[in-house]
This record gives C-alpha cells, sequence and structure tokens, in this order.
C-alpha cells in the first residue's frame, strides 16, 4: 500500500537502520515499548516510596523501567540516525495544513507538559496561601513546644538566607538562559545554506554548540543535586575577604517530604529557649515534587542532547536536516522558560 507521497506505508525492519525512500516507519516498535517503560517506572517509583515510606522491594523493577525505556531510545535512534531530511510529511487537514507533522506533535506534546506544570504551580499558590506560614506562626507565639505545628515552610527561608545559599539558584538560572543560546546557535549553522559555508566547518560549529548545550544542561542537574543532598564548601579567600563557610544542604537541614517535626534554628524562644517543631510535610513536597518534575525535563534533555551531539559529530545534520534541532529547540525553550518561573516562586519568595 502506498501513501499520498508514494511510499510504502510499511517497512518491512522496525528496529533500523531505516530506509527512508519507504518513507517514515510506521511499524515502529519504539513508541509502544517507552510507553510501557515510563508505566513500569512511574508505577514502582511511586511504590518506592509510598505514603513516606522507603521499600526496597521495588528498587529492582525501577531499574526494569528505566531499562525499557532506554532500550526504547535505542531502536528510536538507530531508525533516525539514518535520517538525512528528505522525508518530512506535513499535515493535510485543518487546523494544522500544510504544518510539518512531527512539529505539530512536538507542540501537542509542550501543550501537555504546560497542564503538568499548570497543575503544580495551582497547587503550589492554593497550599501558600492557605497554610500559614511556618515564621508567622512562631512569631505569634500560638505553638507548644514539642506539638508539630502545621504550617508551611518554603523553601526560599532557607535558601534565600543568604548570598551562598542562593548563588547556585542563581547560577544555574544563567546556564539555562544561555543554553537556549548556544541551541539557537546550532541551529543556525545547521540552517546555513550549502555552499555557504564548508562542511567541516559546519559540523564542527554544530556538534560544538549542541555539546556546550550539554555541559551547561548537566551543570544545572550537578548543582541541583549538590543543593539537596550534599551541600556547598566556600573556602576562605583572604584578598576578596570571603571566609570559610559551610552551606548545609537541604538534607541535611532536614526540610525533607516525610519531615512531620521539622525543627528550624530559627524558630527558639530566647527567652524560654522552647523550640517549636513544624509539620512541613505540604511545603516539602511542593518543593520537590516541583523542582523535581523540572529536573526530570532537564535530564530528559541531556539524553536527547546526548544523541544530538553525536549525530552533529558525525555531520548528519545539514539545511535539510537541521529540523530535528528545531524540535528539540522547542521543548528546550520551554524547558528553560518553566525554570524562569520556578525560581523566583520557589527559591526567592
Amino acid at each position: 500500500m502506498s501513501d499520498d507521497y508514494g511510499h510504502d506505508e510499511d517497512h518491512p525492519s522496525p528496529w533500523g537502520p531505516h530506509d527512508w525512500g519507504h518513507g517514515a516507519p510506521h511499524n515502529s516498535f519504539a513508541p509502544l515499548i517507552l510507553a510501557i517503560g515510563v508505566g513500569i517506572f512511574l508505577l514502582m517509583f511511586g511504590n518506592l516510596f509510598a505514603f513516606g515510606e522507603y521499600d526496597s522491594g521495588y528498587l529492582p523493577m525501577v531499574f526494569v523501567g528505566l531499562a525499557v525505556i532506554a532500550s526504547s531510545f535505542i531502536v528510536w535512534w538507530r531508525q533516525d540516525m539514518s535520517f538525512d531530511g528528505t522525508y518530512e510529511p506535513r499535515s493535510s487537514g485543518v487546523p494544522f495544513k500544510n504544518i510539518q507533522i512531527r512539529k505539530v506533535g512536538v507542540w501537542v506534546f509542550l501543550m501537555s507538559e504546560m497542564m503538568i506544570f499548570t497543575s503544580l504551580f495551582s497547587t503550589y499558590m492554593r497550599y501558600r496561601l492557605g497554610i500559614p506560614r511556618c515564621d508567622t506562626v512562631f512569631e505569634s507565639g500560638d505553638w507548644v513546644e514539642g506539638v508539630a505545628v502545621n504550617c508551611y515552610e518554603p523553601a526560599s527561608q532557607l535558601i534565600a538566607s543568604s548570598w551562598w545559599h542562593i548563588a547556585p539558584g542563581a547560577i544555574n538560572t544563567f546556564a539555562l538562559i544561555i543554553s537556549s543560546f548556544t541551541i539557537v546557535q546550532a541551529l543556525r549553522w545547521a540552517h546555513k545554506p550549502e555552499g555557504s559555508v564548508d562542511e567541516e566547518v559546519r559540523r564542527k560549529r554544530v556538534y560544538r554548540y549542541l555539546g556546550a548545550t550539554w555541559l551547561l544542561a548537566t551543570l544545572f542537574l550537578t548543582l541541583k543535586m549538590v543543593e539537596w543532598f550534599i551541600g556547598f564548601h566556600v573556602p576562605e579567600i583572604g584578598f576578596l575577604g570571603i571566609h570559610e563557610h559551610e552551606i548545609h544542604s537541604l538534607y541535611s537541614e532536614g526540610y525533607l517530604i516525610s519531615n512531620d517535626h521539622y525543627q528550624s534554628h530559627n524558630y527558639v524562644d530566647e527567652a524560654t529557649g522552647a523550640h517549636m517543631v513544624a509539620n512541613i510535610k505540604v511545603s516539602a513536597t511542593m518543593f520537590y515534587v516541583t523542582t523535581g518534575t523540572h529536573g526530570a525535563h532537564v535530564l530528559g534533555g541531556i539524553i536527547g542532547l546526548t544523541y544530538l551531539t553525536y549525530k552533529a559529530w558525525t555531520g548528519a545534520y545539514t539545511p535539510q536536516s537541521a529540523v530535528s534541532i528545531e524540535y528539540f529547540g522547542l521543548y528546550w525553550h520551554f524547558v528553560d522558560l518553566v525554570w524562569v518561573l520556578v525560581f523566583p516562586f520557589f527559591y526567592l519568595y
């Protein structure tokens, strides 16, 4: 059977490399494998931390889900490695007539992503405005030592307490903004008409800009993990007047999803020495779920950039196939935009 483009509708090889002269690999198993892997991972990961309790029995299946996801990407990439940009079908019906089908798919995906983050932000605002802040409760004196108070403790109470705490988040913000520039530069060089630039120069510029984007994304995720679990050490730099300083991680500060007896060093009555205890499960959950969801999207981008950079290194991106970088760029700009909202909401306010 042939489609409107005169290509065979199904090609006999669903695993790739793919002969694009037969059209798109409609019989690809990759999307199905990916859906199964994501389902296994999310279900098992949810059970791993059910109701704040860690159950290591689900850990092997978490890795099984990740392995299935990885295998789907391998199949997908084997098929895409042979793509030269000659087959890019367009929609024939309204409202997307004459628009590239893959671009439509990316925008539909981004709209679904927007719903996810909109839900997270609306939930955050509901709890943030509906639950009294812990510092307000402490100042009111309406608490009893040893009795946990249900209150909202924003992560910014810790992170924005000094420049040294907030600096990693500020660096991450600049890193993502710059990464949007580098991905655009990669697309610009890939788009340059043939003959206007040496092909070796094009190859180097594209893979170097994509590699720079990868490095900036990795920096972002690394600082995020250090901020959560390890903390930072600032050495003494005499000529700058900087003294040695330990920046405690959120983990070591006790800012955890499961913490219903959170004790901050800020909540001590100087007159009596009494220490207010707070239940911060809601506030910590909102922080970790929102920033963690964004971090997962950055990790997905790093995985995609790994493949794009390798393919660019082989010289695969030309004006005909540069559109693949454009599609990824749409996703990456969305991830950057979400962080521009997450940073002030969760780190400054």
